[in-house]
């Protein structure tokens, strides 16, 4: 009987200790809007605005969507006692959350899931990607949570002359619609703080130089880059500053100034630079 006891205890302990190893990484925790799988821990977590290719049909069809972006990374706590689970279990258990929630299944697979709801007053787009063993049993899946919101930027007319004054330039990140050059009203403050700046500095020429990241053909990006230029400059006379101050012209894809094989560099080339003539 106490040899039993001693190998209860024993086990007991084991187990407390294996628990305390195994945990989720520093700082990462669940995205308040699902539970994860039992027996799952996270091992990389990250979140920031960023673009998200959502998968919406077949042969991988996806779009590009961009805001406040969890990725979160499962894996499954090789220390259970417990099976793998199916990667239909896993599609279960955030469906249920994700319809309870009002939303709807875009697309998926046995290797993906596309979702999109709404919340508080936000289109959010839901990604669930696995990791499965040829018997479709999941060992480490990635879940992508993008609640969908412009890039936004905070400027001064004065932040802006004195980069014109310093190094030449200055990269401005003005919202507009997809695929279009219709700007969209959260980045009217922008527009104002430009033509402000001019009309106090009534000598300076500049020139308004649209950029884009990879997505697309080369021949659309420009098209679509030098619009958007064109697009600011109208929007600038139409404040009352002189068209013969103002030039416009698209790069396209040409000059990056971050990586576009991730989201966050595909983010920051898409800009408009005002550059001092």
């Amino acid at each position: 009987m106490k040899k039993n006891l001693l190998l209860f205890v024993a086990t007991i302990l084991f187990v407390v200790n294996a628990m305390a190893q195994a945990q989720d990484a520093d700082g990462c925790k669940d995205h308040p809007m699902f539970n994860r799988m039992p027996d799952f821990l996270i091992g990389q977590c990250t979140e920031n605005f960023a673009s998200l290719d959502v998968i919406i049909g077949k042969e991988s069809k996806s779009q590009a969507e961009e805001g406040t972006r969890t990725h979160l990374d499962y894996a499954f706590n090789t220390e259970s006692q417990h099976k793998y689970p199916s990667w239909l279990q896993v599609t279960r258990n955030y469906e249920n959350a994700i319809f309870k929630l009002g939303g709807k299944k875009i697309y998926g697979d046995a290797g993906f899931a596309t979702y999109k709801l709404s919340k508080d007053g936000k289109e959010t787009w839901v990604l669930l990607t696995f990791n499965s063993g040829s018997d479709l049993q999941v060992e480490q899946y990635y879940l992508d949570v993008l609640e969908k919101e412009p890039m936004k930027q905070d400027i001064s007319g004065n932040d802006i002359y004195k980069a014109l004054n310093t190094i030449g330039s200055i990269a401005l990140y003005i919202n507009f619609e997809t695929g279009k050059s219709d700007i969209k009203p959260e980045s009217q403050n922008i527009i104002d703080q430009v033509a402000g700046m001019l009309k106090e500095n009534s000598e300076l020429k500049i020139s308004i130089e649209g950029h884009t990241d990879n997505v697309g053909s080369m021949v659309s990006n420009k098209t679509l880059s030098e619009n958007r230029a064109k697009s600011v400059m109208n929007a600038l006379v139409a404040k009352g500053i002189d068209k013969s101050r103002l030039s416009a012209k698209g790069w396209g894809q040409e000059k990056p100034i971050a990586d576009n094989t991730t989201d966050d560099g595909k983010a920051k080339n898409r800009r408009v630079e005002i550059v001092k003539l």
